[in-house]
């Protein structure tokens, strides 16, 4: 239990969720589909592990709910989010980063089409995920100039790819690449360089978490910068990798 003289509420368990359609970092296995499960939720045990606190990473389903209730403060921690001038009315975000994560223009291989920078999207229709944020300069970019239709799942958005329906799919290049790969269409897209953004994934508390308070935070912060200082995210993110695509579906 995590506590220190003083405190009004002592902490003892995190209840977290996060971007459920996010491999390797967080996915919904098959037979427990309650919980989240990935490199994320393995990294934040071994990151709490010394504070003495338990961790519940459950699924609450798409993204833009888990967004929702953390605002609401139903939720301890988000694992895993970029910042957006938005979140971070709600969320104090633990420094570092856990990773850097590059977003790619994904097109299928027989329909590439010449990319440079972002205006180049312009007059062609786009997917992602509902509420997917992809750094707070290219989300101001898409409002105003592009047509990007939000969906719940990133299988959607690639299969309406996949038969013409969109002309493009906005995904992170890692994500991207297990999803096809266990989808089985790694060999009909292709990821446009450059990026339209790379931006730091982070842990946030919800400021309304009764678990959110400095000294918990602080301590949290110490544990998170010693693991990634080993490399340990990293080696994190090439076993979960390898366990989702083989993961029976």
């Amino acid at each position: 239990m995590f506590s220190q003289p003083g405190d009004a509420v002592q902490c003892s368990k995190l209840v977290v969720s996060g971007n459920p359609e996010y491999p390797p970092l967080l996915w919904v296995p098959r037979d427990t589909p309650k919980v989240l499960v990935g490199a994320v939720p393995q990294f934040l045990k071994e990151v709490v592990k010394p504070l003495g606190l338990e961790v519940e990473v459950r699924n609450i389903g798409s993204w833009a709910r888990v967004q929702r209730l953390a605002e609401l403060g139903e939720l301890d921690l988000v694992a895993g989010a970029f910042i957006t001038s938005e979140r971070i009315t709600y969320m104090d975000y633990v420094l570092p980063p856990m990773v850097q994560l590059p977003t790619n223009v994904w097109v299928r291989r027989d329909k590439v089409f010449q990319y440079r920078h972002w205006p180049d999207l312009v007059g062609k229709r786009g997917s992602t995920l509902i509420n997917n944020s992809f750094g707070q300069n290219f989300d101001s970019f898409a409002e105003e100039n592009l047509d990007i239709l939000g969906v719940r799942s990133i299988e959607q958005s690639y299969l309406m790819a996949e038969i013409g329906r969109v002309d493009f799919v906005l995904y992170e290049l890692l994500q991207g690449k297990v999803k096809l790969e266990r989808l089985g269409l790694e060999a009909d897209f292709v990821a446009l360089a450059p990026p339209v953004s790379k931006e730091g994934l982070f842990f946030a508390f919800p400021k309304k978490s009764r678990c959110n308070n400095e000294p918990l935070r602080e301590a949290f912060m110490d544990e998170l910068l010693a693991l990634k200082r080993a490399g340990r995210f990293e080696q994190l993110i090439d076993e979960y990798a390898e366990k989702y695509v083989r993961e029976v579906r």
